[in-house]
């Protein structure tokens, strides 16, 4: 009979004895779910996000000879930055663009916002005359080319009364017979010297910025080994961000 008593005891004991090990589960962040309070649970689920709360890219008509000067006006009045940064392998060129020719201006910081600069090359060098850039041989940059839109040009801004100097920027053209004066709106050059080497550029192309910091950059690029049509051996590739 003691022997039956001393079982049950042992049996009731086992039955009513608790684990007290705390389980760990095993997940990518090694994080012991047991050591957390309801608080530190809760925090550590994201919240669920709301559509409604993701900043949604504007998406812009492409810009077409009709609707040029009417939507670079109004994209002009709701970006008015005028600070740019071109970062290269060889330096940094911070630009300064004119008010003055608010159609140029408001089209480089399209062009910069929409990233379209970067990855593109400075394409022609010319010691002692001009860099130019914003094209490559690169077949994403004809591709950003005809999302943007290929037909439109600048109409000229030459009433500044602005001659080339020593590291102004300027809008190149497509070809030189340009009755109009208009602008190629992905390219452009800034402008070495000398002096007597811009009386062909003086109002026929359109000054629309300066170099503030970087010239030094600039002539480094412009003695860069070329080729006989001025591309640069080593392809020297641009990217732009916007700085004021």
């Amino acid at each position: 009979m003691k022997k039956l008593l001393l079982f049950c005891y042992l049996l009731f004991g086992l039955l009513s004895c608790e684990d007290t090990k705390k389980a760990t589960v095993k997940n990518n962040s090694n994080i012991n779910i047991e050591s957390l309070d309801k608080k530190d649970i809760r925090d550590s689920i994201p919240a669920e996000t709301n559509e409604n709360d993701i900043p949604k890219k504007k998406i812009y008509p492409k810009i077409t000879p009709d609707n040029v000067v009417e939507f670079l006006t109004e994209y002009g009045a709701d970006n008015p930055e005028t600070k740019v940064r071109i970062i290269t392998a060889h330096g940094n060129i911070e630009i300064q663009l004119f008010k003055d020719t608010p159609l140029h201006r408001a089209n480089f910081i399209y062009l910069v916002k929409q990233q379209y600069f970067d990855n593109t090359f400075f394409h022609r060098i010319a010691p002692g005359f001009i860099i130019q850039g914003g094209n490559s041989d690169l077949r994403s940059t004809s591709q950003k080319r005809n999302a943007l839109s290929s037909k439109y040009r600048l109409p000229a801004e030459l009433d500044t009364g602005r001659i080339h100097k020593y590291g102004t920027i300027s809008g190149a053209k497509h070809y030189r017979k340009n009755p109009d004066k208009m602008s190629a709106p992905y390219e452009f050059f800034i402008f070495i010297g000398p002096k007597s080497s811009a009386n062909h550029l003086n109002g026929d192309y359109t000054v629309f910025g300066k170099v503030t910091k970087g010239m030094d950059v600039v002539e480094t690029i412009a003695n860069l080994p070329a080729d006989k049509k001025e591309w640069p051996l080593d392809n020297v590739y641009i990217k732009a961000e916007i700085i004021d």
